[in-house]
């Protein structure tokens, strides 16, 4: 691809060859046409930027909005409420003050020393789901298995909810997340279930509040703290869809690049010290990471030389600065123990991932118990045969199979 194909218009998601590699046009974006038109589920037209400086600059910039329910935005879906990113009430969160308190609050049930002291039991549930699955044999689902119950468990756990509906829970948190999987009729059901089962749990947690978060919030809603009832539902639902389900895929996907080439894998059997730095590169080398982030841009900017015209739709795909060999050495390759690694994974500026120090310490736990645990692990499948999530904003394999 050539600068001179800049009005060439690509639709988007664009398609990788497999669930654990790049699709090959980020490469060539980054080189040639760092801000690429393209065309969304939608049929609307946005841009999509693939450098790591300009990702960077254009999330770190508080003057643009992920509130794509903005007048001029570009639509994800055709979802009547379209994405997360397009809900109306969403907006009321992510403006100015309002935001920021609401971001200071959250923030103290995810301060690393909270989740710090969390990270025994996370531990705990890791060995006692692998103690389940060595008990029923190979081959196991490492994403049925362990992937998916492990976050969703920690989640319930810090909002102070029983978690008996796991798998109604991912089927609501899928409708949200959904680009083309469900129809709207899907969508609209799943929302009212899974409002109607959070105002269950705000009701039993007003009645008997507890040391979570979500009888905190209760809390300074009643007081009168500008989180009102429909804000105090988007907050358990964002916290538990965005809690587990990005969690969920990523121990999937890690497993999934860390046995496709198993000199990783033994690499890491033999140095477990090397964990902490090896999460950090799967984070920054994940090829399938999804959608990206929207942001609506108020004024003209430029980019890469390229003046971006105001009221223009950016897509940042964080996963494709990732590999931007401008700052990363050895960016195509898969080195477990880079450092300094500043990926751009969680975001970047006042909206950079509330929940990082937790993903992190689930990663790094599921990580080292599996490698204590089954060090003979191996894909039971050839890796180009793991199957992708389709149709969701975020990015994840359905199954891992594997043996030991």
């Amino acid at each position: 691809m050539s600068t001179d194909s800049s009005e060439q218009v690509l639709d988007y998601p664009l398609r990788a060859p497999t669930a654990v590699d790049p699709p090959e046009e980020w490469a060539k974006l980054r080189q040639g046409c760092p801000v690429a038109h393209i065309r969304l589920p939608s049929g609307d037209k946005a841009m999509l930027i693939t450098r790591y400086d300009d990702v960077r600059q254009v999330l770190s910039d508080p003057r643009f909005t992920r509130n794509l329910a903005e007048e001029g935005a570009a639509r994800i879906t055709t979802n009547e409420g379209g994405s997360v990113f397009e809900n109306k009430d969403a907006a009321e969160l992510s403006g100015g003050e309002q935001h920021e308190k609401w971001r200071r609050f959250i923030m103290r049930w995810f301060t690393v020393k909270r989740i710090s002291a969390m990270q025994q039991s996370i531990e705990t549930m890791a060995h006692q789901l692998i103690d389940k699955m060595i008990a029923k044999g190979p081959p196991a689902d490492l994403v049925s298995d362990l992937a998916f119950p492990l976050p969703v468990w920690v989640i319930a756990e810090i909002l102070g909810i029983a978690v008996d509906d796991r798998d109604k829970l991912a089927h609501w948190s899928n409708s949200m997340l959904t680009m083309t999987q469900f129809t709207q009729e899907e969508v609209d059901k799943a929302q009212m279930e899974f409002v109607h089962y959070l105002m269950g749990h705000i009701a039993k947690k007003r009645a008997e509040p507890g040391d979570d978060l979500l009888s905190d919030l209760i809390r300074a809603a009643d007081q009168g703290e500008q989180i009102n009832e429909k804000i105090l539902l988007m907050t358990a639902q964002g916290i538990l869809v965005a809690g587990h389900e990005t969690t969920s895929n990523m121990i999937g996907k890690m497993m999934g690049m860390l046995l496709s080439d198993r000199r990783r894998w033994e690499q890491l059997v033999a140095e477990p010290s090397l964990v902490r730095s090896a999460v950090e590169e799967v984070l920054r080398f994940d090829a399938n990471a999804g959608f990206g982030l929207p942001r609506f841009i108020s004024e003209e900017i430029e980019l890469s030389g390229t003046k971006v015209p105001s009221r223009s739709t950016i897509i940042c795909s964080m996963a494709a600065a990732n590999r931007d060999e401008k700052a990363f050495e050895r960016a195509d390759e898969m080195v477990l123990n880079r450092s300094p690694n500043p990926h751009l994974t969680f975001g970047a500026g006042a909206h950079s991932c509330v929940g990082q120090a937790l993903a992190r310490t689930e990663l790094q736990t599921v990580l080292s118990v599996l490698l204590r645990r089954l060090p003979s692990l191996d894909l039971a499948v050839a890796p180009s045969e793991l199957p992708r999530r389709e149709g969701l904003l975020v990015g994840g394999i359905e199954k891992v199979l594997v043996r030991w």
